[in-house]
């Protein structure tokens, strides 16, 4: 997966850093840094993209 690779990440993980991104923008802060702070966002949250096989089990 190469750096800004989004494939890796669940269509609920893109939801949410669509719709914070939306707020970012809304309160003026340039499209493409609050892409950036989105996925930041999503990644601490969630820990990044999907998780397969047992390491996902002890993740949770």
């Amino acid at each position: 997966m190469t750096r800004g690779d989004k494939s890796k990440y669940t269509d609920k993980q893109k939801r949410q850093a669509e719709h914070i991104e939306e707020g970012y923008e809304k309160k003026g802060v340039p499209e493409q840094e609050a892409g950036k702070r989105a996925w930041a966002t999503v990644n601490k949250t969630s820990g990044g993209g999907k998780k397969g096989g047992a390491a996902s089990k002890k993740h949770k």
